[in-house]
């Protein structure tokens, strides 16, 4: 039997959100709930660095082949 415990931990904090840059994330999102609006632009925060690091890659492998193709014959 396995048992798996889990903890997600919260934290509180206090920000200085300027007013018109949040006013234009609720208009534009349509999300009203001020954590919520947080936790989308910190994962497309991440989401970009991400991006960044992946395309930062694109031409550095220089010894990989390509995979084989599987061909489906009829």
């Amino acid at each position: 039997m396995h048992i798996c415990n889990l903890f997600y931990m919260h934290m509180r904090t206090t920000l200085n959100i300027d007013e018109k840059k949040y006013k234009e994330a609720v208009a534009t999102t349509g999300v009203k709930e001020k954590t919520r609006l947080i936790h989308m632009g910190l994962d497309s925060l991440i989401q970009d660095k991400a991006m960044k690091n992946l395309a930062s890659l694109f031409g550095k492998a220089k010894k990989a082949k390509a995979p084989r193709r599987r061909r489906i014959y009829k």
